[in-house]
């Protein structure tokens, strides 16, 4: 597995209740991808395991809240929600108000929170950028990858993710590598690279790069594969190509990818040979084991973060339940991290994760490592 900088969280310091040393603060020297099953290493003399005092410090609530990221407003509402129920992680779209990066208010939002806050956004550039007024245009993935070279791109998206960086950006939910040859103007279209898979590997590979490069985190979408899918999940459900075929093209991209440090999201698609009837991706036990294990496409196994894709804003989710039921079939599903577009539900969804925990349907040994993944991703040091 390659290993990449963490992301820097500097300035917010967390407590590792059961081991010396005090507080320690995020830095890039310590905080690398962690290795796979590096959550249940067997503790030695010389490296012992100071995972149980990093999880000792929260409640259970609290645990389950660092499995959210959470869409909002402006600052008024992230501030308080942070500080209320200490989500670890926000979302900035299209509707959020851009003074909160604009005028640093981020560093308010920031500060609410005990453990480093992921702040995340979906910058792609194209049609889907958040952010062209602050850092300026890039061109669609497609337009790159056939206008640049996959190394130009690279140095391009290293000045992009520095300029997110600046803003108080830690995660860019990119790159799209879906293989498609949608037209430009479809759900995916210019979104993808390519539709061959080792263009949309090679460029994909060169953002991720650049975003690690940047002190940013990247997240690969959205698996396993949205390229070939038979509409937009925003407005109902998506049916992929059958496993086997998504095998020799989708799927390509994770496979090469895998190790690179990334995240990945897993989209709301129904995927033959895969998904059980009705059960979409993003909430099935089998395409977590696929990806974890790796082995039934031909991959390393994955011991990164697993984020959902929107759970309450798109109808392939919306049309089959609510946002409770959507997070909690979610995580039960081996989801790492729930991700919703606004912050009305933020109690209700925990008060039911609580419920699933005590009534076993959410295993706390589960929870206990999604939030170890959380962590390692944010760069957050569990130093004895």
């Amino acid at each position: 597995m390659r290993t990449v900088p963490g992301i820097v969280l500097a300035v917010l310091a967390v407590t590792v209740t059961a081991c010396s040393g005090g507080n320690r603060t995020a830095d890039t020297s310590s905080a690398t991808a962690a290795p796979p099953n590096s959550t249940t290493a067997a503790t030695t003399s010389a490296q012992p395991d100071c995972t149980a005092g990093f999880l000792a410090q929260y409640t259970t609530r609290q645990k389950l809240a660092q499995l959210l990221t959470v869409g909002v407003n402006g600052l008024a509402d992230a501030e308080s929600l942070v500080r209320s129920e200490q989500i670890g992680g926000i979302f900035l779209g299209s509707w959020t108000d851009q003074s909160l990066l604009a005028d640093k208010q981020i560093d308010r939002v920031k500060a609410a929170a005990r453990t480093p806050l992921m702040v995340t956004i979906d910058e792609e550039g194209g049609r889907v950028s958040r952010l062209s007024n602050l850092i300026g245009a890039a061109p669609s993935a497609r337009v790159s990858a056939q206008t640049v070279s996959a190394e130009d791109y690279y140095r391009e998206s290293v000045a992009r993710g520095r300029a997110m960086k600046d803003l108080g950006i830690t995660v860019d939910f990119a790159p799209d590598v879906d293989v498609s040859s949608q037209p430009d103007d479809s759900v995916i279209g210019d979104r993808s690279y390519s539709d061959d898979p080792e263009v949309v590997t090679r460029y994909g590979d060169a953002y991720i790069r650049a975003m690690h490069d940047a002190g940013l985190g990247a997240v690969m979408k959205h698996f396993p594969g949205h390229g070939s899918g038979s509409g937009d999940s925003h407005t109902g459900a998506v049916r992929t190509p059958p496993l086997d075929q998504l095998q020799q093209v989708d799927l390509v991209p994770y496979r090469a990818l895998i190790g690179s440090g990334a995240g990945v999201m897993v989209g709301h698609l129904d995927v033959p040979g895969l998904t059980d009837p009705g059960v979409p991706a993003s909430i099935s036990p089998q395409v977590m084991s696929l990806l974890r294990q790796g082995s039934g496409y031909g991959a390393a196994p994955f011991d990164g973060p697993i984020f959902t894709d929107d759970l309450s804003g798109m109808a392939a989710i919306t049309s089959r339940m609510g946002i409770a039921d959507a997070v909690a079939a979610a995580l039960e599903a081996g989801v790492d991290n729930a991700l919703w577009i606004n912050s009305d539900a933020v109690t209700q969804v925990l008060d039911r994760l609580e419920q699933e925990v005590r009534e076993g349907r959410l295993p706390l040994k589960q929870v206990d490592d999604s939030v170890l993944r959380m962590a390692r991703y944010k760069g957050i040091p569990m130093h004895c």
